[in-house]
């Protein structure tokens, strides 16, 4: 067998790999030799089959397996003799003409083949122990737990029945039975009885509460929409639907007291635990955006002390992602880039450094994880995958066979837990400080929000 290096440009390896059609046939042989104890054909007992009949047979697939096999296997010793990381999947090249094909299956030709390689760069780590962080806290205050209070409220205040010949207005609950049909035909989910809507709430498809505002009890009327391009049932997106809407009743909301009896409707003793539960919940929210803003100033301080090529496929893939995710929002959202106030070519030039960044960092974090012997354990991913299970009611099983089934998936769990976990060793390592500051200063975006994220 003969490797050349034919190429060695930056992050790109080249190497012409021959295999004498002499190795071939020894590893055929080898592997007839095999199937001959195990092979059953009629007319020869087992065990007596003869080689050159098995050749005869099975030859042409066993050749065909044997080059699959040899090419991983040279493939494999190529990268481990050369030291190389892969930054992606090596792309091998065999002649495509009819014949030479037929002459390396038929043992006629030595097997000769391209390896294209794309390297993970060298990365000299900096000094972690030199980064100063501010970690801004907020304390909760009592003017918001009374704004938390008031929505809670506003979430739970019951509905009266309006007077008779009232009509539907924005704020009112109204129920409706429904049929939807596309192109005259109805379909499934477009139908449903005695559903509560909260008009304005904007829980129903963009441009269908609004068309009820008018409405009185007992009214049938047909309401037309077009499905967002976003739907969650893809075969709906961008569908234009119509359908027959009977209100039912309708109700308009009351005025609710936030006190101890309010309280012991939501399950709490008291007032008093009410606000204690809900100033819990808001100090947890700010330890999460606390957390995210300290981490976004780490990811910035990484990402200014490494600067190095990155492998030109890796970041080209990931502005792909990047781009699509960008197109397909303001499709959802029926904008353009003049309405965002930039251009194409600009939103492009934008979103590719922010594609870079993010193959970087993710190199970064990952050699540090590697240097540092950080690790994603099994019970990890099994309990991060069980959170997620939890989050689909009744459909425990069916999410849980398909991460069962799904290595791509269970590395998108992996992937975040491992991030954290370089992060937090990261920011043991740096100085921090803590910084008081407002819940508005806490929650206010940064202007570099978007390439951070």
């Amino acid at each position: 067998m003969q490797v050349t290096e034919t190429l060695s440009d930056g992050l790109k390896r080249e190497f012409q790999v021959t295999v004498p059609a002499s190795d071939l046939e020894a590893r055929v042989a080898e592997r007839l030799g095999d199937l001959k104890e195990r092979v059953r054909l009629n007319g020869f007992r087992p065990g007596k089959v003869p080689v050159a009949h098995l050749k005869k047979v099975y030859g042409r697939a066993v050749m065909a397996e044997t080059i699959e096999a040899i090419i991983r296997e040279m493939n494999a010793k190529i990268v481990s003799d050369h030291g190389l990381k892969l930054a992606m999947e090596p792309k091998v090249t065999i002649p495509n003409e009819a014949t030479e094909v037929e002459k390396v299956i038929g043992g006629q030709s030595d097997l000769a083949y391209t390896l294209a390689l794309e390297v993970l760069p060298k990365i000299e780590l900096a000094d972690f122990q030199g980064i100063k962080l501010e970690r801004l806290v907020a304390e909760v205050t009592e003017a918001e737990i009374g704004e938390a209070l008031g929505k809670i409220a506003e979430q739970n205040r019951p509905f009266a029945a309006k007077g008779e010949g009232a009509k539907v207005e924005q704020g009112d609950r109204v129920v409706i039975d429904f049929t939807g049909k596309l192109d005259g035909q109805p379909f499934e989910g477009g139908s449903g009885g005695d559903v509560g809507i909260n008009v304005g709430s904007g829980t129903f498809i963009p441009g269908f509460e609004e068309q009820l505002i008018g409405m009185s009890a007992g009214e049938t009327r047909q309401v037309k929409v077009t499905f967002p391009a976003g739907y969650p049932a893809a075969h709906l997106a961008e569908k234009e639907a119509e359908f027959e809407v009977t209100a039912k009743s309708i109700e308009v909301p009351t005025g609710v007291t936030v006190d101890d009896a309010f309280a012991k409707s939501l399950g709490l003793e008291s007032l008093d635990k009410l606000k204690e539960a809900v100033k819990t919940r808001l100090q947890q929210e700010h330890v999460v955006q606390s957390r995210q803003k300290l981490k976004r100033r780490l990811l910035d301080a990484l990402d200014g002390l490494h600067q190095f090529a990155l492998p030109p496929t890796l970041a080209e893939e990931e502005f792909k992602n990047v781009w699509s995710a960008v197109e397909s929002d303001l499709k959802a959202q029926g904008r353009t880039f003049a309405d965002e106030g930039t251009t194409e070519e600009k939103a492009r030039e934008e979103y590719r450094a922010i594609a870079e960044r993010r193959v970087r960092l993710g190199l970064v974090l990952a050699e540090i994880g590697e240097k540092n012997n950080i690790s994603v354990t099994d019970d990890e991913i099994t309990r991060s995958i069980v959170e997620r299970t939890r989050q689909f009611p009744g459909r425990e099983q069916e999410i849980w066979e398909h991460y069962k089934k799904n290595p791509a998936a269970v590395a998108g769990v992996r992937a975040p837990i491992f991030e954290e976990k370089v992060v937090d060793f990261l920011i043991e390592l740096a100085t921090v400080t803590e910084k008081p500051v407002s819940r508005e200063e806490l929650y206010k975006d940064d202007e570099d929000s978007a390439s951070a994220a």
